[in-house]
């Protein structure tokens, strides 16, 4: 699913179910040790498929890097990589590319489902709310655009917090999103989504960020979203 949304020179890896008899670096068994079977699986599954990724990319050493927690749980990445992970219930999936292509990767994954009754309010914006109460919405029958724009919001901070280092809520991006095209017989969508900063936007290196743009999809019950943020015009020459 995420293959479809990402392009070269990037690299994604992904997975429907948790592989049996991968290499599992010790450090990352250890930093998982106390948790459930459940929460180590995908933790392993994850950093597996973002080794993958990286191999693929060309990445030396990358089968049997470990990939460990650093700043807020963010993965460290080995020098001049940058990449996003993510998992939920039946998906996993990684992306990963050089930092000389791309400032920063964001990907999400979560089940195709309606949010929780009451969540809405804690996770957007009166904007964001009017617009998922009017005409577009409406149009676009089966596909919980509620949960696309949740999506949307953790990808826009997997991409914010590697450039900016700092938090960034759920009220301080205003998304907005375009539905490219939506079959409510198969269940599946496609479109793009903008994330305005409402915040201030000051990078630890490089221009600051204002604005996110990104994709997403809907398909075999889940919803996928990325955001590449690109390198800036010179950068490295």
């Amino acid at each position: 699913m995420i293959d479809k949304l990402v392009q070269d020179p990037l690299v994604a890896a992904e997975a429907f179910e948790d592989p049996r008899g991968i290499f599992v670096p010790e450090s990352e068994r250890a930093a998982v040790a106390r948790a459930v079977p459940k929460r180590q699986a995908e933790f392993f599954t994850v950093r597996y498929l973002a080794r993958r990724a990286m191999s693929t990319l060309g990445v030396p050493g990358a089968e049997h890097m470990p990939i460990l927690k650093g700043d807020r749980g963010a993965p460290s990445w080995p020098g001049g990589v940058i990449g996003s992970m993510t998992h939920c219930a039946g998906y996993r999936a990684a992306v990963v590319g050089l930092s000389a292509d791309a400032r920063a990767i964001g990907i999400d994954a979560e089940p195709h489902s309606a949010l929780p009754g009451g969540v809405l309010p804690s996770i957007s914006i009166p904007e964001e709310r009017d617009w998922l109460a009017g005409a577009v919405p409406a149009e676009h029958p089966g596909i919980h655009l509620d949960k696309v724009l949740f999506c949307a919001k953790e990808t826009t901070y997997k991409a914010w917090f590697p450039i900016t280092g700092r938090w960034l809520g759920f009220e301080d991006a205003h998304v907005t999103i375009d539905v490219t095209e939506s079959s409510r017989a198969e269940a599946t969508a496609t479109g793009t989504f903008s994330s305005r900063i409402l915040i201030d936007g000051t990078a630890r290196e490089g221009e600051p960020l204002s604005t996110l743009e990104g994709q997403w999809r809907v398909e075999r019950g889940l919803i996928v979203a990325l955001i590449i943020v690109p390198q800036e015009v010179g950068a490295g020459a």
